[in-house]
């Protein structure tokens, strides 16, 4: 008889001990072994957990007599699917995120139970030519750098340029150099229906040695790439924030492409970032990570400043094409009833007339974003979240955009039955409309989360604009990064400071980038590219800076602001929110949480709150949060600790721990 500690996807910082009496007939590949998953009986339900440990006796420290201990129903997998370096990588996320080791086991890990092929996301039918790109000076000077960069000066390196500078062709570069050496890659992206033709470059490079992770696959898909990976059958590992987690045989390098953007940080428990993952990765296995954008992050724009993060700048323009003219439009001159101003328009017209095609963008989706009475202001907002109702006019409904409830627009005032109602503010829906009735002649696509379903239709789209199927393409920030269209001249910012008057201290980090990324997609293949940006703030830094391509004067600017207010990167941050759908549960806890943290605060932490998070309510559950705030994040996770494991809070309450967030809406 064998003993094993199994531990299971719940909140418990604790392993659970169950026997195993090998049958009769028993299959060698069943065998259990660390790493390998077993079906068990917990209380009264099945379900599954990892074997982490195999004992000969039972354990010292188990709290039940060997009678109860129960055997597993089975072994489940054939071979283990993890190693020592990611149950080391569980534990430090455990412990750095604040969440129980098999949260953080689970998280990391495919749940298929089946391997299953990835069809349209394997890369063996795509394959058209090895294709390699002549590096330029800029380029080659960089790749070397690298290479030869003693691991003693650092292991954190800084891919940065304007768009259109050849970065890929750098990160694929480092990825063909290391390939060489029998080394495996792991290659991040935001977003894996915006990197299709990084994707595409990839799998002309490298063929078949890639494999693909992201949620689009299903378990079972997700589990035949893991041990494609694990038997090294790929080597080059492209994916989304959760394919730092691939189980790469003598890993020898890491890429994270577009290091600025939000999807990095995880939304669900634990809360990681796919960055913060990889410095730690990088540094237990004394291994590179190469990082770029063309609008760094402010805290690795600080790290490059204080010699953390080492720097290559690319400077040129590959394709021919030079920085777009960026004209700012102030709408507070230009009112003319619609979304598009006059310059706008005329621009349009000309773009067209040249036969050269258009983006506009605006980060908001729907027809109108409020609906509301004019006579007494009462505005509608969603029953479940504390949040306006959008109106799409195509299916005549108000919808909430946080939890999907919609209703039909009502004839009159709910408050004072006025019938003098109406929809104010505008979305990529109104833009459709109001740019088909200007330009009727035009070929016109709208690409938001309304009109997009999944992944392929979303590439379909993309590759019938770069074909010049589409004229004009409206888009949310889906359109804003990570794309290269040759005959694209001019691109439209209808609305810049949509973002900039959010109560989070990224907002300008966030609008400035959204403007400098979208910016970069026009003329990248010839001189005379051009940007409007319309604007009712036309002197805010974010805004101005990006308008006049000063890009390290809103950097100064930005870390100037966070210096003087105390906030990251010269502090660290760890947010606490309390949600219910009982109000004064959510109050009640967040205020008893403050007491016990108060009674064990470090030296040096400022506690912030409780206080109503700014979006007070989603999905029908009350939300309150508490900040707290340190120079060094280490005392902070402490005191949360304590809470998160010694307090027995409300059960109607879930309390979410999120170490350096990157929103506190």
């Amino acid at each position: 008889m064998k003993y094993l500690e199994i531990i299971l996807n719940l909140p418990i910082n604790q392993g659970f001990t169950y026997s195993y009496v090998p049958p009769e007939n028993e299959k060698p590949e069943f065998v259990p072994e660390i790493g390998k998953r077993a079906e068990i009986m917990f209380g009264n339900k099945r379900t599954e957990g990892f074997i982490i440990n195999i004992l000969d006796k039972i354990p010292e420290n188990c709290p039940v007599d060997e009678s109860k201990i129960r055997p597993i129903k089975r072994v489940i997998d054939k071979e283990p699917l993890f190693g020592t370096e990611l149950i080391e990588m569980a534990k430090w996320i455990s412990h750095y995120y604040l969440c129980a080791f098999g949260e953080a086991i689970f998280s990391m890990l495919p749940s298929g139970r089946r391997e299953s092929n990835a069809g349209g996301f394997s890369f063996e039918d795509e394959i058209t030519s090895s294709t390699k790109n002549n590096l330029s000076d800029e380029q080659q000077k960089a790749v070397d750098d690298i290479l030869t960069s003693p691991t003693s000066s650092s292991l954190f390196h800084y891919i940065y340029g304007r768009t259109g500078t050849g970065k890929t062709e750098v990160f694929l570069s480092l990825a063909e150099k290391m390939l060489q050496k029998g080394k495996g890659i792991i290659y991040l992206v935001p977003e894996i229906g915006l990197t299709g033709q990084v994707i595409k470059v990839v799998s002309e490079r490298f063929g078949n040695t890639a494999a693909i992770i992201h949620s689009g696959l299903t378990p079972s898909q997700r589990l035949c790439e893991w041990h494609r990976i694990m038997h090294k059958e790929a080597r080059v590992i492209i994916g989304t924030r959760s394919a730092i987690f691939a189980p790469v045989p003598e890993l020898g390098l890491i890429i994270i492409d577009e290091e600025h953007d939000g999807s990095y940080k995880s939304g669900n428990n634990p809360r990681y970032h796919a960055r913060q993952v990889a410095m730690h990765r990088c540094s237990s296995l004394k291994i590179k990570l190469v990082m770029g954008s063309a609008t760094p992050s402010v805290e690795a724009w600080y790290g490059i400043q204080k010699g953390t993060i080492l720097c290559h700048t690319l400077s040129k323009r590959l394709a021919g094409g030079e920085l777009p003219k960026i004209s700012c439009i102030d709408l507070n001159i230009y009112q003319n009833g619609g979304c598009i101003s006059k310059p706008l328009e005329q621009q349009i017209k000309k773009t067209l007339d040249e036969k050269h095609q258009v983006i506009l963008f605006l980060n908001r989706r729907g027809f109108t974003h409020f609906f509301r009475c004019n006579t007494c202001g009462y505005e509608i907002v969603c029953k479940n979240c504390s949040v306006p109702m959008t109106y799409h006019k195509n299916e005549n409904k108000l919808k909430c955009h946080y939890c999907g409830w919609s209703i039909h627009p009502p004839s009159s005032c709910p408050k004072c039955g006025s019938i003098d109602i109406g929809t104010s503010g505008f979305g990529t829906e109104f833009i459709e409309a109001e740019t088909r009735s200007k330009f009727p002649n035009a070929k016109i696509i709208r690409i938001d989360t309304d009109t997009v379903k999944n992944k392929k239709e979303l590439l379909a789209y993309l590759d019938d604009f770069r074909d010049g199927k589409y004229d004009i393409m409206l888009g949310t920030q889906m359109v804003a990064k990570g794309l290269n269209f040759p005959n694209l001249q001019l691109v439209g910012v209808i609305m810049a400071d949509a973002g900039l008057h959010m109560p989070d201290f990224r907002a300008g980090e966030r609008t400035f980038s959204l403007i400098t990324q979208v910016a970069g997609r026009a003329g990248r293949y010839f001189p005379d590219g051009k940007v409007i940006v319309q604007t009712y703030s036309p002197t805010r830094e974010p805004v101005l800076y990006a308008c006049t391509n000063r890009i390290s004067d809103f950097y100064d600017y930005e870390i100037n602001q966070r210096d003087i207010l105390d906030f990251p990167p010269f502090t660290r941050l760890l947010r606490i929110v309390f949600r219910s759908y009982n109000k004064t549960a959510a109050e009640d806890t967040a205020y008893d949480a403050v007491k016990i943290l108060k009674q064990n605060a470090p030296k040096g932490m400022e506690l912030m709150g409780p206080a109503q998070c700014p979006i007070e309510k989603i999905n029908s559950s009350w939300r309150y949060q508490i900040l707290l705030k340190g120079t060094s994040i280490v005392p902070l996770q402490s005191a949360a600790r304590k809470l998160l494991f010694d307090y027995r809070h409300d059960n109607k309450v879930y309390i979410e721990y999120d170490v350096d967030p990157v929103s506190l809406l």
